[in-house]
């Protein structure tokens, strides 16, 4: 194997590195991002992915003035960017559903997980990627408005209304919320 050959199995190393360190969180945001479709999850993290080694592989990413620092945070970014962007763009096949599908899930939560799940589903896909990257992936504000191509005046606003939304259909009490 020649110097290429050898650059290019070090670059496919490194990106194993990534994918096996990264994976898990992306799949978990990934399924808060699709409303708990697992299938659609897994095909938004292996577009993500691909995406990303399609980067890897490129001279610019090793250094540059293109270079960037922390992949794992910029293949979350990819990921919300390809999944608004297959929202805005939905195929006329698709058909959205109010029921989900029958899944074993943990006895002592998985009712609550479910509707939070339901409460998520049925925001917009807007709020739904502001609420994840702000509190499930814990982004500041400036981070979450440079993912989504906001200003952080958006990002504030739309964050306070999403949560009203959120509460609107969960109600206020945590009680309430575990008997439905």
């Amino acid at each position: 194997m020649g110097r290429i050959g050898a650059g290019r199995g070090a670059k496919d190393a490194e990106f194993l590195e990534l994918v096996s360190g990264h994976t898990g969180r992306l799949y978990r945001s990934a399924c808060l991002l699709t409303g708990g479709d697992t299938h659609q999850a897994e095909d938004l993290v292996q577009e993500a992915l691909g995406r990303m080694y399609v980067l890897w592989r490129r001279k610019a990413w090793t250094g540059g003035r293109h270079r960037i620092d922390n992949p794992g945070a910029y293949a979350h970014t990819v990921m919300v960017r390809v999944f608004l962007a297959q929202k805005r763009r939905r195929s006329s096949d698709e058909r959205p559903t109010d029921q989900l599908p029958e899944s074993a899930g943990r006895e002592q939560d998985g009712a609550l997980r479910l509707t939070l799940l339901d409460a998520l589903g049925r925001l917009s896909v807007q709020d739904r990627a502001v609420l994840v990257l702000r509190y499930w992936e814990d982004r500041s504000v400036e981070e979450s408005a440079e993912v989504l191509r906001l200003s952080s005046g958006a990002v504030r606003t739309r964050t306070s209304r999403a949560l009203a939304r959120l509460r609107g259909q969960l109600g206020d009490s945590l009680a309430e919320l575990a008997a439905r």
